[in-house]
């Protein structure tokens, strides 16, 4: 294909993208690279269409192509970044962060993304250098909107160092016009950009408290969504402490305690085994089990911070030896199934559980779906209504156990629960309901506030 032909067809596909126009647009930009594989335009608009519909895989394929084929363009390097770093590879990520650096020395894009990475690796004094040059000039971020009718306009308030509730899914460009606020960057007396409801997506209480103070003393007059004094609440040490006394709830003992102290003292009064875990973090990251005092300090080797929380073990594995973590969400005080992780780990998470090679356990997860009531039980279920009205929450998440007792074992409840769809795989279309449901919830709640109605 000629380079004047490329260029035409570019511009064809992207403005179907412009538009929503998602199939179009992804036959436009693979026939282009059918001819072009190197199209830089078309590997970096391609990889962002994929990553919006879900194909993450794919979108890394493609962007790791864009770098490749580019090394000296900071786009392909900063796209495939923000996949690393969300994947929970910081370390990958800050390879191609810097080399975008080396390319483009003043890419925001880059340093915003080493914030987040250096926050991760326990570096809190690069993070900051990185945050203040990503974000200080940039507190309010205009997504695309692709959209033809009039949008929702949507005020997101987003925490800088992370721990915020993965909204892109939830916030379809051609529905809403997002701007997003730099929470920690923002001063009150800066003018706000038009909205019609604002979403608190400062979701975690031990890590972005700063953010929500400066989320408390943002008025806009618009409705909030997650009110951060709710989500403020929701700290691991304190939900332990008022959701453990609620009816057919069982917490785990949890405690957050200094390094510097007397840590072996402190910790005595669990016994073993322990869970340790570094405040603020998630998807497993920095959660160790230990089963002897001897193997503390090794176990915190890495970890960041002065401070770790002690968490005793919820009997949580059943009599098949496998360990179950169901997630329920709840938007707009509603109770949706979502997913259950049945894995022979302690350490439960779909993405690492066994369900692609066990037939048995996403027939049982097909029964959550479907029957989430007479699966759990009237306990349960009881007990997770009472969560819901207790967090005060718009949008939350709840992952728990069932006891012996039929009672609720709690790991976590908090706003930070990501709504993640099913891969592509037929074996998974019986979970595609039960997260439609729980996306088209999510969605409505935004539209559904008298000023966010849209046309």
């Amino acid at each position: 294909m000629p380079a004047q032909n490329a260029t035409e067809q570019f511009e064809r596909a992207a403005a179907l993208d412009a538009t929503g126009q998602i199939a179009a647009a992804s036959a436009a930009y693979m026939a282009i690279l059918h001819d072009v594989p190197d199209h830089a335009g078309t590997l970096n608009n391609f990889g962002a269409l994929l990553c919006r519909t879900g194909h993450r895989s794919a979108a890394r394929t493609v962007f790791a192509q864009a770098a490749a084929c580019h090394p000296d363009q900071p786009a392909g390097h900063v796209n495939l970044a923000n996949l690393l770093r969300e994947d929970g590879a910081p370390g990958d990520a800050r390879a191609h962060y810097e080399a975008a650096l080396r390319c483009a020395p003043g890419c925001v894009e880059a340093h915003q993304g080493l914030g987040h990475v250096f926050a991760a690796l326990g570096d809190p004094v690069r993070a900051a250098a990185h945050q203040a040059l990503g974000w200080r000039t940039r507190v309010f971020t205009p997504w695309r909107y692709r959209g033809a009718r009039r949008p929702v306009r949507v005020l997101l308030l987003t925490s800088v160092v992370g721990g915020n509730i993965p909204v892109r899914g939830i916030l379809d460009d051609r529905v809403f016009a997002v701007t997003a606020v730099a929470l920690e960057f923002f001063d009150p007396a800066m003018p706000l950009p038009p909205h019609d409801v604002v979403l608190n997506a400062a979701g975690d209480a031990d890590s972005c408290d700063a953010a929500l103070q400066a989320a408390e003393r943002l008025v806009s007059g618009a409705p909030v969504l997650n009110l951060p004094a709710a989500v403020r609440a929701t700290a691991r040490v304190a939900n332990a402490s008022r959701l453990g006394c609620g009816p057919g709830i069982t917490c785990p003992r949890m405690a957050l305690v200094s390094r510097r102290g007397d840590l072996a003292g402190a910790l005595r009064q669990f016994g073993f085994p322990l869970l340790l875990r570094a405040p603020g973090f998630h998807t497993g990251q920095h959660f160790v089990r230990v089963d002897a005092a001897e193997g503390v300090a090794a176990a915190l080797a890495g970890f960041p911070g002065g401070d770790v929380l002690a968490i005793a073990p919820l009997p949580a594995t059943g009599p098949d030896g496998m360990a179950r973590k169901y997630r329920v969400m709840i938007v707009g005080g509603r109770l949706y199934p979502l997913h259950l992780a049945i894995s022979p780990d302690w350490k439960v998470h779909y993405f690492t559980a066994a369900m692609a090679e066990q037939p048995a356990f996403r027939e049982e997860e097909r029964r959550f779906l479907t029957s989430m009531d007479a699966v759990l039980g009237p306990l349960a279920c009881a007990a997770l209504r009472w969560i819901a009205d207790t967090l005060a929450l718009d949008y939350a998440g709840v992952d728990f156990a069932i006891g012996p007792d039929g009672g609720l074992l709690l790991f976590e409840a908090n706003a930070t629960m990501a709504l993640v769809p099913p891969p592509p795989e037929p074996m998974w279309d019986y979970r595609r309901a039960a997260y439609a449901a729980a996306l088209a919830a999510a969605q409505a709640l935004v539209r559904g506030h008298p000023r966010a109605a849209g046309d």
